[in-house]
């Protein structure tokens, strides 16, 4: 009889506390899913001016006869084309699943291919017959580049305190039976 006044209780606290905790793992992650669909609009935006600033000739064919060299301009825009691309496709394939770890790998290296791509572009647009930047489009990429990073840190500090809550000990066992898992940031 004794017992039953400690058990009853005892299971009461623990019902409480894991549907607190199972909450609270929830909660986390709907954090950092909206945190991901905000750095989802900002690079968005972000391929959106630079679709803006590809030339016309490119939705043509580049090659007037069938075995013309490019030259170093027309290379480099389409290696900008071909970065904005497989950050389109790697974007589209994290807003599926904005916390699977392979997701987020593709996006970052996405990034870092078009990051280096436009330093190239950049690069070139000094010298007198390098390839032709608007004048007003660098600005703009650099605003659009500070709102990324910023929608990327948030994205981040969510995982984190996402990925602290999943690893918690005794959270972490609700974790693994509801299957919850650690998410990686950008």
């Amino acid at each position: 009889m004794m017992s039953s006044f400690v058990l009853w209780p005892g299971l009461g606290v623990l019902l409480f506390w894991s549907v607190g905790a199972y909450n609270r793992m929830v909660r986390l992650r709907s954090a950092a899913r909206q945190a991901f669909a905000a750095l989802d609009a900002r690079l968005l935006e972000q391929l959106q001016l630079l679709q803006s600033c590809l030339p016309a000739s490119m939705n043509a064919s580049l090659l007037t006869q069938p075995g013309e060299l490019l030259d170093d301009v027309a290379l480099l825009w389409i290696g900008l084309r071909s970065a904005a691309a497989q950050l389109a496709a790697s974007l589209a394939a994290a807003r599926a699943r904005p916390l699977d770890a392979r997701a987020m790998a593709a996006l970052a290296a996405a990034r870092g291919v078009l990051d280096a791509t436009w330093q190239r572009m950049q690069l070139t647009a000094l010298d007198p017959a390098g390839a032709p930047l608007p004048e007003t489009v660098q600005p703009q990429w650099e605003q659009g580049a500070l709102h990324v990073r910023a929608a990327a840190e948030a994205f981040n500090q969510a995982v984190a305190h996402y990925n602290a809550a999943i690893a918690q000990f005794p959270a972490l066992l609700l974790a693994w039976v509801f299957g919850f898992k650690a998410a990686r940031p950008l």
